[in-house]
């Protein structure tokens, strides 16, 4: 089988290199649009499938098939396959202006005005004006080759105003276009508002397909991130842990490693312990090579988010023994704040002698249950209060060196990205 798709892909680059070589351009200066559009549609779909070196070839057919629509003569424009060979163009990637330029020199009205008012607004950023007229054309165009494209345009029109209504266009988009870029993105974008409108059922059911179809697609991160985030927001409620595994699980073991890391990670600054540890064991299960320093980080982020809890003594004992040259600066800050919380927790309490205090129904040595009782009234809700001062001193700790850890943390992304 990968010995057909490689034999596959070599024959498809062959046709692509063919079409688009200089020899083929010279002899046929007329070349049907359509044709050069179908390259491009192979290169996009060949990106979000794994083949990442395909991305300069893509930027080399864009700038051929605007070459190519901008030096056609208005007559070939009565062939419709080149008429949406332009409007697809535009939607993929393309220079907005040559679709202008097009319809300006359009007096024979090969182009649908409708459409072309619609993707104007749209690629202008005015898509809210256009948030009825464009969603209504989808139907017509239903089986037309530009049909996916303006579904899924559709979708992102929509996102804003009508959640459900983007969703079902991005659904019409992939299943349209099934294993292509707009599959893809179709797919990415349903993650994404499906994430954003708290849809776990749907979250968790898109999540799972896109593993299954562009797990290498170069876009992949962007899914991770919206995965992560889903996870840690709905753990222990709508999220289970069978859920997580029935979406990692399809992946190799260093992608699901990775993942597995960036859950614990997460888990670990919004003060989940549970996921954490749980993420943290799993990463460590699939772990290959015990020597790359990944190891360190689950860990780290495991031991970490036993620190608010009786445990505390012996998650430090581990962390201080991670050596520094595994963790990157990020992850040692992170270490840092997590020994102050630590050490703040195991800090006697402000006032100890308040934590001694009886119960009003206890007989205080050196006293009769009499007098006991009567003094109950007074030193019992005296003792309530040193103890919810202690509980709420805790949890003072707790909740500032939680709020330590996620400055930090977003002190050295930031300059992550600066560098």
């Amino acid at each position: 089988m990968k010995r057909t798709k490689r034999r596959f892909r070599l024959h498809s680059w062959l046709l692509v290199g063919a079409l688009l070589s200089p020899g083929v351009a010279q002899a046929d200066e007329d070349l049907a649009p359509y044709k050069v559009l179908r390259s491009l549609q192979f290169v996009q779909d060949a990106v979000v499938q794994g083949d990442h070196s395909a991305g300069e070839m893509q930027r080399f057919i864009l700038e051929t098939i605007d070459k190519r629509l901008r030096s056609a003569e208005p007559s070939v424009f009565e062939d419709p396959r080149n008429v949406d060979a332009a409007l697809i163009y535009s939607m993929s990637g393309g220079n907005p202006a040559t679709l202008d330029y097009l319809v300006a020199r359009d007096v024979e009205g090969n182009f649908d005005s409708r459409v072309i008012d619609a993707l104007r607004k749209y690629f202008n950023g005015q898509g809210t004006l256009v948030a009825k007229s464009l969603p209504d054309m989808v139907p017509e165009y239903l089986n037309a080759r530009i049909g996916p494209y303006l579904a899924l345009v559709s979708g992102n029109i929509l996102l804003s105003s009508d959640v459900n209504a983007a969703l079902g266009f991005f659904d019409q988009a992939r299943l349209t276009a099934p294993g292509t870029i707009i599959e893809e993105a179709a797919l990415r974008r349903s993650l994404t508002i499906s994430v954003e409108s708290n849809l776990v059922p749907r979250a968790l059911a898109t999540a799972n397909r896109y593993v299954r179809r562009f797990l290498h697609s170069p876009y992949a991160s962007q899914f991770a991130d919206l995965f992560v985030q889903l996870v840690v927001t709905n753990y222990g409620s709508t999220v289970q842990p069978d859920d997580i595994a029935s979406t990692l699980d399809l992946m190799d073991k260093e992608r699901a490693r990775e993942v597995f890391l960036r859950i614990a990670r997460r888990a670990t600054l919004a003060g989940k312990a549970e996921l954490a540890r749980y993420a943290a064991a799993e990463a460590d299960a699939r772990a290959s090579d015990k020597s790359d320093g990944r190891e360190a980080l689950g860990s780290l982020y495991g031991n970490v988010a036993s620190i608010p809890s009786a445990d505390v003594g012996a998650a430090v004992k581990m962390i201080d023994q991670i050596p520094d040259d595994q963790l990157s600066d990020r992850d040692k800050a992170l270490r840092e704040a997590a020994r102050v919380v630590a050490e703040q927790i195991l800090q006697a309490p402000i006032d100890a002698t308040s934590l001694t205090q009886v119960d009003a129904g206890n007989t205080i040595p050196g006293q009769t249950k009499q007098t006991t009782a009567a003094a109950a009234p007074t030193t019992a809700p005296n003792a309530a209060e040193a103890g919810q001062e202690a509980d709420g001193a805790y949890r003072s700790f707790v909740e500032r060196g939680r709020s330590q850890l996620e400055a930090i943390d977003a002190l050295l992304k930031q300059e992550g990205k600066s560098k």
